[in-house]
């Protein structure tokens, strides 16, 4: 079966869920939590590891609680992914609520372009909405990580461009975004700026929610190519299936002269509202499967 049949079935099956209401398509949520929590056991051992980590073994049942919470939410948020395939601009108006949008606006207008901070929490797929608040004309995109699954990326390229935001693939953010400012246009790009850096030299290391972490510096980078002003994203989940996405601007400690000030800021602010309701990142990935002893040779402290 070549691909582009594989796209068309894949699509034509997640379309027709996709059509279903959302009260609906919880219940399935509901269901697959039951699956993947309790059957398939979907990364646990991972899981639970990041948030003893983190939160240390003493409160089991605190660990437990989150731990089965996170796993509803990652539930949710499979869900929520699929209905992007068949779901009306006023619903997700609705839904997800934009504070501080006219930030956004004036920085646009000063003739500045957007580095947007975010990280895996709340259901990172559904911030494409924001391009709805914004009231200058600029290019809204976000940077991805093309899966290895052709399909699947294909599918998943479908679901992050609804709202017409641009997808440019890592390898291609640097020239893309200088080729924006060179016609005059600006931009928002966003970053999701908080799973491990890719590649097996990592030169850039901070303290994110007590653990030494490398960092990615991609975004911060490009921002200062082009001058761009640097802005987080701060997301709450406020109800299930509702979303609070606030604007506010990364500021860094003026007393920081090392590298990257900007990245790191963002996860001092991401670290924080990871704390304020844990169980809505993404515990699964594997962030600190890497120590900084072994790129001691070519790791500066930060």
């Amino acid at each position: 079966m070549t691909e582009e049949r594989k796209y068309k079935i894949l699509t034509c099956i997640f379309t027709g869920f996709a059509c279903l209401p959302l009260s609906v398509l919880y219940l399935f949520g509901d269901l697959a939590y039951l699956i993947v929590y309790y059957i398939a056991r979907y990364r646990r051992k991972t899981v639970r590891h990041n948030l003893e980590l983190v939160f240390g073994t003493s409160d089991r049942k605190r660990i437990v609680r989150i731990e089965k919470k996170f796993y509803r939410h990652l539930c949710d948020c499979m869900v929520e992914t699929v209905k992007l395939l068949h779901i009306s601009d006023e619903e997700v108006d609705r839904r997800v609520d934009v504070t501080n949008g006219e930030l956004i606006d004036g920085i646009i207008r000063s003739g500045r372009s957007v580095v947007l901070f975010l990280g895996h929490y709340g259901n990172w797929e559904w911030v494409q909405a924001i391009i709805h608040h914004f009231h200058e004309p600029l290019t809204g995109g976000q940077i991805y990580m093309p899966l290895r699954n052709k399909v699947m990326d294909k599918v998943m390229l479908r679901v992050r461009s609804r709202f017409g935001l641009e997808c440019i693939p890592q390898d291609k953010a640097v020239r893309r975004l200088l080729s924006i400012e060179r016609s005059g246009g600006k931009f928002v790009i966003g970053f999701i700026s908080d799973q491990r850096p890719a590649g097996k030299v990592l030169h850039h290391w901070t303290d994110f929610l007590g653990q030494d972490t490398p960092y990615s510096v991609g975004g911060e980078t490009i921002g200062n190519h082009v001058g761009a002003e640097y802005v987080y994203l701060d997301v709450e989940k406020t109800s299930r299936g509702h979303y609070r996405l606030t604007f506010i601007p990364v500021v860094p400690d003026p007393s920081d002269d090392g590298q990257f000030p900007y990245t790191r800021e963002f996860m001092k602010m991401l670290e924080k509202t990871i704390y304020r309701e844990p169980a809505y990142w993404l515990w699964s990935h594997k962030r600190w499967k890497r120590h900084r002893d072994r790129f001691a040779a070519t790791a500066p402290v930060q």
